[in-house]
């Protein structure tokens, strides 16, 4: 269940004096590196998503994992002064920030003030159970109005959230392709659990899905079929991943490959990163998607068990199960040639995808079941299996450039992108970098 908070905001903006253009974004340095500037003569808004590393959770001492950049001041208020600067200096029309630390009230007020003071409205959601972190998101009050800001509590494993916000443009540039009103815009910021088991990617993929499930039940009721969707956040979760197939599935694009021509393919899977993990691995997990009004998708309930799918064969594979060692293993009974329903829930019992509190349900692997269960007969045969094996979601799309129809798709066009530190656009982690464990995305779009 996802509890949903409400919240109806409109804002009076004036004209923007500008005329609408966003050319010198991203101009500063770090460490002594320059940002070059992503440079447009159209009118464009822009987006940046910045997992800013909550002091509660910096550690400062790997030797002793209880120092952490909460205790000291000094360094806090330093760092989080330079993300401040920043994040003025590139003022992009939409700011959505994860691990923004709640639990100290200077830092929030110096967040809120300057935002504020540079022409923002700011939204702050905390996790559940009191974690000590929150999302917040800041939208320029010159580019966007607020027409409905809502809060989604996932209430699962995690303790994790999302905020969804309904804007419409305060500027006559940003209309929409019919030319006869201001475009509006759903923008959702989030931060997913991390994948610290692999059994949790169930937990995972289910946060997502809620997400778009309430996003779509918000389109219906409001008649916003028409309306682009920007989800921005720390996927926790890498190209190579369930969450980033069944967002594919579901008609989005990654608005960083969209811009840099890359595709879903193992080539181009590792070409960038944005974080290193406590672990010390190095992975692309921050996302800006996009899905305009007419990109094509599959139906919600068909994506997402595609990808549960492909956790169950992900699962079979590092036991070394492949094909019809599988099918073998589901079926348990080898004297007969199908998979009953209890065999099928013996199986994943025994790989853990049953198991509580973040394992599937019972509903959801019944559903699972009857995804599988083409003809309805209460038994899984081989032909059906290898259906299920062979789920289109699971398939590498090594041909497949994402953005080979962007330019002719209604809604925004990506026209640029840029990570920093520079250094994690070729996969690589500078070691000097300071300001946070994940590098900031930011992206330009044009109607």
């Amino acid at each position: 269940m996802v509890a949903v908070v409400e919240s109806n905001v409109i804002l009076n903006i004036g004209e923007l004096s500008s005329g609408g253009n966003e050319a010198n974004l991203l101009i500063g340095t770090d460490a002594g590196r320059h940002v070059p500037a992503i440079m447009s003569e159209e009118p464009c808004v822009s987006c940046t998503t910045f997992n800013i590393l909550a002091p509660i959770y910096k550690r400062l001492d790997q030797q002793n994992q209880s120092v952490r950049e909460s205790d000291f001041r000094v360094f806090w208020l330093s760092r989080n002064q330079r993300i401040l600067d920043w994040l003025l200096c590139e003022r992009s029309s939409i700011i959505c920030l994860q691990e923004f630390w709640v639990g100290n009230d200077e830092l929030v007020h110096m967040y809120q003030s300057s935002l504020g003071d540079a022409g923002y409205i700011t939204f702050q959601l905390a996790r559940t159970n009191n974690r000590g972190d929150v999302l917040l998101t800041a939208i320029r009050k010159d580019y966007f109005r607020v027409l409905r800001y809502q809060e989604l509590l996932f209430n699962d494993f995690g303790d994790r959230v999302a905020q969804l916000l309904h804007v419409q443009s305060a500027v006559p540039f940003l209309q929409n392709q019919m030319g006869n009103s201001q475009q509006e815009l759903l923008i959702v910021n989030t931060h997913l659990l991390f994948p610290h088991k692999s059994i949790l990617s169930i937990v995972r993929l289910d946060q997502v899905c809620k997400i778009l499930q309430y996003v779509d039940t918000y389109q219906r009721e409001n008649k916003l079929s028409h309306v682009p969707i920007i989800l921005c956040g720390d996927w926790n979760g890498s190209k190579r991943g369930h969450v980033y197939k069944f967002l594919r599935s579901q008609g989005f694009v990654s608005s960083y490959d969209i811009a840099h021509q890359y595709t879903d393919g193992d080539a181009d899977a590792h070409r960038w990163a944005s974080h290193r993990n406590h672990r010390g691995n190095i992975c692309g997990v921050d996302f800006i998607w996009l899905r305009n009004p007419n990109q094509p998708r599959k139906t919600l309930k068909k994506s997402w068990a595609e990808a549960v799918f492909g956790i169950i064969k992900y699962q079979l594979q590092k036991a070394s199960l492949t094909g019809k060692d599988a099918f073998a293993f589901l079926k348990a009974d080898k004297h007969k040639g199908f998979i009953t329903y209890s065999s099928f829930c013996e199986a994943l019992r025994k790989v853990d995808l049953l198991s509580i509190p973040y394992g599937l349900s019972f509903q959801e692997t019944r559903d699972l079941w009857n995804q599988a269960d083409k003809d309805g007969n209460g038994l899984i045969d081989y032909e059906e299996f290898k259906g299920m094996w062979n789920s289109e979601c699971l398939e590498q799309m090594e041909e497949n450039h994402i953005g080979r129809n962007e330019e002719e798709a209604i809604g925004f066009s990506v026209k640029g992108a840029v990570l920093f530190p520079r250094e994690v656009e070729r996969g690589m982690w500078p070691e000097n970098y300071s300001l946070s464990d994940h590098a900031r995305l930011t992206v330009v779009f044009h109607l």
